[in-house]
């Protein structure tokens, strides 16, 4: 085991491994007003004040998840932020108890092209409940992030298209960074630092390196207590947004968190891991585990094909739940085949814990000094399964 650097502890984050002896791959912990975190983390998905299907006290003992994600655009909407306020922050408001990280509402509502109209203000859109006109600036997603009590608030950014032209594209970064400005003066101004809670910014540039480094050198400058690399994962190839998280960790601080946003497969969070990258969040086991496919070190399983019919042999005995461990896939394939939505939740536990059982699997490999083999031989089996 590498020793500890604690010369590289910042507010809130520590770094537990000598990068230069490890390769990129790092070990860390943020410590936020909720908890603890380990580092590398995948943070589950709660887009409604709930991970679909499964209690909060199952994310907590099944899962084991240290942190979950709570989309900001969704919840401004419905309850609204006022509600979730008063009682407490989304923690509390959901019973969750834990850290939170919840993204500033942008992606959202970039991807709702067709509703909205960008000025250097903000973004002026119609919602896709009621149609009516809503203004989401700088400071409007700070100040409902701080309603919501989110241990980790995201800079209001300009997600590109993975198709935008250059000039589009920088125009993108130019908006992030007078945003990412704006948010941190607005950040200061509300309870946030005060209860030890943190901003990050978002690093932008699509699939220019020139425009992902210049975004990232400019929020250095910011010196915002992490980073997030956004905009990957937006229809460019998996090595197209390899080589973007390899461009951005370049630039970015080795001291601070750095959080891919929005990913991503197994293969692809042990990759970006081994880039230095710390956090991930992604939907896709949770919905995946709504159309009957189970994540294994072996590859993905269908539950709904018809081999599974008679297999009494567990889900995945690998994985340490009983989710994973106690019920058949004859069992799992019956509750699919009927509808029932028992299935969707032993899945999701499944599958979630499988996705944060394997960031703490990278952990402790990166701890010991072997991630790279280990890693290398565990993408291998699992492209041969799949």
């Amino acid at each position: 085991m590498h020793s500890s650097k604690t010369d590289q502890i910042v507010p809130g984050f520590s770094l537990l491994t000598d990068t230069s002896a490890n390769g990129k791959a790092r070990a860390g912990q943020l410590n936020l007003p909720r908890g603890e975190v380990p580092t590398p983390v995948f943070m589950p998905v709660g887009t409604q004040a709930t991970i679909k299907g499964v209690l909060p006290r199952d994310i907590r003992e099944v899962v084991q998840a240290p942190i979950i994600l709570g989309n900001t655009y969704h919840l401004n909407l419905r309850p609204g932020v006022d509600v979730v306020r008063k009682a407490g922050g989304l923690s509390d408001f959901m019973k969750w108890g834990g850290p939170v990280l919840t993204d500033s509402g942008g992606f959202q509502v970039f991807s709702l092209s067709k509703l909205r109209k960008i000025t250097d203000e903000g973004v002026r859109f119609r919602s896709h409940l009621d149609g009516r006109e809503i203004f989401l600036g700088p400071k409007e997603a700070v100040a409902i992030q701080d309603g919501l009590r989110s241990d980790i608030a995201m800079c209001l950014d300009v997600c590109p298209a993975a198709n935008d032209s250059r000039e589009e594209v920088e125009s993108a970064v130019n908006r992030t960074t007078l945003w990412a400005q704006a948010c941190q003066q607005a950040w200061m101004n509300s309870s946030g630092p005060t209860e030890s809670r943190n901003l990050f910014g978002i690093v932008q540039g699509g699939r220019f390196q020139e425009l992902r480094q210049k975004s990232a050198s400019a929020l250095v400058e910011l010196n915002f207590p992490g980073y997030a690399v956004g905009g990957v994962s937006v229809g460019e190839s998996e090595e197209e947004m390899l080589e973007q998280v390899r461009w951005t960790t370049q630039v970015l601080p080795k001291d601070k968190p750095r959080y891919v946003m929005g990913v991503g497969t197994p293969t692809q969070l042990l990759k970006m891991v081994g880039l230095g990258a710390d956090m991930f969040d992604c939907v896709m086991p949770s919905r995946a585990a709504r159309h009957g496919m189970a994540y294994t070190a072996n590859g993905t399983l269908n539950l709904r094909n018809e081999r599974f019919k008679e297999d009494f042999s567990p889900l995945d005995e690998n994985t340490d739940s009983f989710a994973s461990q106690e019920f058949s896939k004859a069992y799992l394939r019956h509750l699919i085949q009927a509808k029932e939505s028992l299935a969707g939740t032993i899945l999701t536990l499944h599958n979630l814990r499988f996705f944060v059982s394997l960031m703490e699997q990278a952990r402790l490999h990166i701890i010991k000094g072997d991630f790279e083999t280990w890693s290398s031989a565990w993408i291998r089996n699992y492209e041969s399964g799949a």
